[in-house]
């Protein structure tokens, strides 16, 4: 069963929403806040999370609307048709199923022995390179991997292993993904051939950023080891098998990506396999289980106590009745400050569309723009434009409640403007002369949580998730292609086979004076 193909802005709830705008948008958070049983309402507290959405331009009301935009889009049927793998992914013929890698039974014994089998070769494979089981040509045990991809290869794969670096194994981590010559040498150049292990990944290994990366690579191996086999110190994470062998990978060393599997939503597979080696085995597996428990959390329940979906209507309330462009990410942790990065392309990338599931153009906002920064940070850059700038930006804020270090008091600091941020943006200035005016009414989410753990974080990437799966699901486009990404991709391609007559004027001169200048 595919997706419904519901056009959003003709349903009842969607007139009713714009009623409640015209009706409620003089009205306050400070007023909202007024509202009988307002924080029970707009918050919610699942195992180690709170959700506090009560800072919000949205009325008991409005809320009700958007509650009821969720059932007249079906999208209880659409969560359904996803986690079972029907093929909603319709422009590539493709089920949706990266849900299924941190699952421990789906409901098709055939993707559940392909789950099996892919993790387990992860998790023996982490255990015998930590362990030194595995071991590079000289017989000495590894001490650096290297990651090679772009995209959904490397984004959420970077962002995790730092993130969680408190949990590190003793192999350190290094990344490469865009094509420049200066930062891959750079890297190279501190590492030792003997100890050093690379994971290509490109689910075609045609990717010409990571081919051209991994070619670099081995190049550098060869001659910094004096003629050695790559063998030991090469592993391909694709489908193209025949091309990681051609390029010097033995077959037992190339891990697959299923189909099913998107990019961007691949670090939960043989994709994240440096996140399996860089945090061990078993903090790999509660990063699987942590996700899986919010997958569980987004399935089952209600959705006026649904964290995921009640994201999810946020962001469309703001962007399509207060036409706000953008949505800041705001981690109250430096160890997150990769997550708005991540976030930008899992989003930006899954509900950038301006067509519908129907073929038709859209007449309403579809995906707004991710970005953000680690506070506090992020106070001394932007917040200036967040408090007295004329954009409305709705934020989520996320901070711990417990630190890794022993720091106490340092935390209690960075608590304290976590939680300031919020409550300036709500309630501003009201100090006499203009410039020190500040008008508050400024949304914002707040989740608290409780520590930065392997399983905290599994579930918090796997709401953002779930996120975008319902904002595309309820919009009617199509949230799992990204047709966009291969036309630069295809052009790329053309350019480098010396095919210039598609280009426009302008693009042909700078070519032109490009290979003048080489």
């Amino acid at each position: 069963m595919s997706l419904n193909k519901l056009d959003p802005s003709k349903l009842n709830s969607w007139k009713a929403l714009g009623s409640q705008f015209k009706n409620e948008n003089s009205i306050t958070i400070e007023e909202l806040m007024e509202e009988p049983n307002r924080l029970d309402n707009f918050s919610i507290e699942w195992e180690e999370f709170i959700l506090d959405f009560s800072k919000n331009r949205i009325s008991k009301g409005t809320l009700d609307q958007l509650v009821n935009l969720c059932n007249e889009s079906k999208l209880k049927n659409n969560i359904e048709s996803y986690f079972k793998g029907d093929i909603i992914n319709e422009t590539e013929k493709r089920s949706v199923l990266h849900t299924a890698l941190r699952s421990q039974k789906h409901e098709s014994n055939e993707i559940s022995q392909i789950v099996n089998e892919l993790r387990e070769q992860i998790i023996n494979t982490a255990d015998k390179i930590n362990s030194g089981d595995r071991v590079g040509y000289s017989g000495k045990k590894f001490t650096d991997v290297v990651n090679i991809g772009i995209g959904g290869s490397h984004l959420g794969q970077e962002m995790v292993v730092e993130a969680l670096s408190f949990f590190s194994k003793s192999i350190k981590p290094h990344f490469i993904s865009n094509i420049d010559p200066d930062y891959t040498s750079q890297v190279l150049e501190k590492l030792n051939p003997e100890t050093t292990l690379f994971i290509i990944v490109s689910k075609s290994f045609k990717t010409i950023e990571t081919i051209e990366n991994a070619k670099k690579s081995k190049e550098w191996f060869v001659a910094e080891s004096k003629g050695q086999n790559i063998k030991d110190h090469f592993i391909g994470v694709s489908n193209n098998t025949s091309a990681a062998k051609e390029f010097g990978i033995n077959g037992d060393s190339v891990f697959p990506i299923p189909e099913w599997v998107g990019g961007r939503f691949s670090l939960w597979g043989s994709a994240g396999l440096i996140i399996a080696i860089s945090i061990g085995s078993e903090n790999y597996r509660e990063l699987l289980n942590g996700a899986n428990s919010m997958d569980k959390h987004f399935r089952e329940s209600d959705f006026e106590n649904n964290i995921p979906v009640l994201l999810a209507l946020i962001s469309i309330w703001y962007n399509n009745f207060f036409k706000c462009e953008t949505e800041a990410i705001i981690p109250y942790s430096e160890l997150l400050n990769k997550l708005p990065k991540y976030l930008q392309q899992a989003s930006m990338e899954s509900n950038g569309k301006s067509t519908d599931r129907n073929s038709e153009k859209v007449n309403y906002e579809t995906g707004g723009i991710i970005w953000g920064a680690s506070g506090t940070n992020a106070q001394h850059s932007f917040f200036q434009l967040l408090h007295q700038g004329t954009k409305l930006i709705p934020c989520d804020f996320i901070a711990f409640q417990k630190p890794h270090s022993k720091d106490l008091e340092q935390h209690k600091i960075l608590i304290a403007n976590f939680l300031a941020q919020t409550n300036a943006l709500m309630l501003g200035q009201k100090k006499e002369g203009m410039h020190k005016y500040i008008e508050g009414n400024k949304p914002s989410n707040s989740l608290f949580i409780n520590s930065l753990t392997p399983y905290n974080l599994g579930a918090l990437i796997a709401m953002y998730e779930n996120k975008i799966f319902t904002v595309g699901s309820i919009l009617n486009i199509f949230s799992f292609d990204q047709w966009g990404v291969e036309l630069g991709k295809s052009i790329a391609k053309g350019i480098l086979n010396g095919d210039s007559d598609s280009l426009d004027i302008s693009t042909k001169n700078l070519l032109t004076k490009y290979n003048k200048e080489k």
